[in-house]
């Protein structure tokens, strides 16, 4: 992960002998992403821009991009390249909504507990994220589902939760404020 940029998705393949490459991109919001201009390339952990030529949709999540300067030959070096664009091109999120990166530092409250710590990062696993919270008594793993998170208050960054029955206590004990 790039320090600075979200991940929009991977190079999968080459596409036909001209030299484009087939783009999966990990978004909901593909219309917002069917004019874009450039991505940032993964390449030796460091951003590298890349210009696209044109841009066509192919299927479900992907798009079939020629990128100025990459022709035929060199396309297929870059395929299983991650892309990405700066984080100040994603859209505001409001209400209970954030983006992983944002609440990093965050001090998570839960409703029977009070105060469990710090949101070190948010951990994405294949099938659940979970907040990471430092804790004084250790690591506390907390999933991120709607049905959890009461509030996102940006302001004093803090995000309320109503953890489950006895989840808290299986890291810190049984230790109720």
């Amino acid at each position: 992960m790039l320090e600075g940029y979200f991940y929009l998705g991977k190079i999968t393949k080459v596409f036909g002998l001209k030299g484009e490459l087939l783009v999966y991109l990990d978004t909901d919001e593909l219309e917002k992403y069917k004019s874009m201009e450039s991505v940032f390339f993964e390449i030796n952990e460091e951003p590298v821009p890349f210009f696209i030529a044109s841009i066509k949709y192919k299927s479900d999540n992907q798009f079939i991009v020629q990128f100025e300067d990459i022709d035929a030959q060199e396309a297929m070096q870059y395929v299983n390249t991650s892309l990405y664009l700066p984080l100040s091109e994603l859209p505001p999120l409001t209400g209970n909504k954030f983006y992983y990166h944002e609440v990093k530092g965050f001090r998570i409250i839960d409703a029977v507990y009070g105060d469990v710590g710090t949101c070190e990062t948010v951990l994405e696993y294949p099938h659940q994220a979970v907040f990471q919270i430092l804790h004084p008594k250790g690591e506390i793993l907390i999933p991120i589902v709607d049905k959890i998170i009461q509030k996102v208050d940006r302001i004093n960054k803090r995000i309320y939760i109503e953890a489950p029955d006895g989840l808290i206590d299986v890291y810190i004990g049984n230790q109720v404020k």
